[in-house]
């Protein structure tokens, strides 16, 4: 019976953020409603980052996210163990880069990591603040950098192919582009799926959706 509950678990598909939002009226539940979904996978410590895109217009909720980041975003962080860089605001929407600053540098640190970004051009690879300030002004450019990746906790040789650095097959799309014996990032892509799930029937019953970001600290 258990064995059946975790296949029926991993084959359900999340909800999206438009079906949750209506159930937080309030402007700060409901963009910790979206920030508790968008990085559920940061939040369970099994990924570093998260990108989220924030559009600037009304949601089926009544509210506008973008807005709801300047006016909440920076208080709704403090405390929880999640940090967040805007990477680039266009106006019409924001690209988020929501982190945790100890699963971030646990990455960073890595010899091959540091290396990689080196030959990318960042100067002090092991500083998280250094190196946001350079991904953060990348981002800006025209072309986005490939080795963002690195920053969201993909599987290197997955990044290192996309970006050319090494030979492998490209094998199937996921969340990412995965090349080579796909086995491994399949099994880490349905890990975060599963977190993202989780995060969502959570929210489906909690009255308390900054709690879901405490969860991090």
């Amino acid at each position: 019976m258990a064995e059946s509950r975790m296949s029926s678990e991993r084959l359900s598909t999340p909800l999206p953020w438009n079906s949750l939002a209506t159930r937080f009226p309030d402007s700060r539940a409901c963009l910790a409603s979206l920030l508790a979904l968008e990085s559920a996978e940061v939040i369970a410590g099994v990924k570093p980052a998260n990108l989220v895109n924030i559009a600037n217009r009304m949601r089926p909720c009544g509210q506008n996210p973008y807005e709801l980041w300047y006016a909440h975003g920076e208080a709704l962080l403090a405390g929880t163990g999640l940090q967040a860089l805007v990477l680039l605001d266009r106006g019409d929407a924001l690209l988020l880069y929501l982190y945790r600053s100890d699963l971030l540098q646990d990455v960073l640190v890595r010899k091959p990591v540091a290396t990689i970004l080196e030959r990318c051009g960042y100067r002090n690879p092991a500083s998280i603040p250094a190196s946001l300030a350079q991904l953060q002004a990348r981002v800006a450019m025209a072309s986005f950098p490939h080795e963002i990746g690195i920053f969201l906790g993909y599987p290197l040789k997955d990044v290192l192919a996309f970006m050319g650095q090494i030979d492998l097959p490209f094998a199937c799309q996921g969340p990412w582009k995965i090349y080579g014996k796909p086995e491994q990032s399949l099994e880490l892509a349905d890990c975060y799926r599963q977190c993202r799930y989780r995060m969502a029937r959570h929210l489906q019953r909690c009255a308390d959706p900054e709690a879901c970001l405490r969860l991090a600290a």
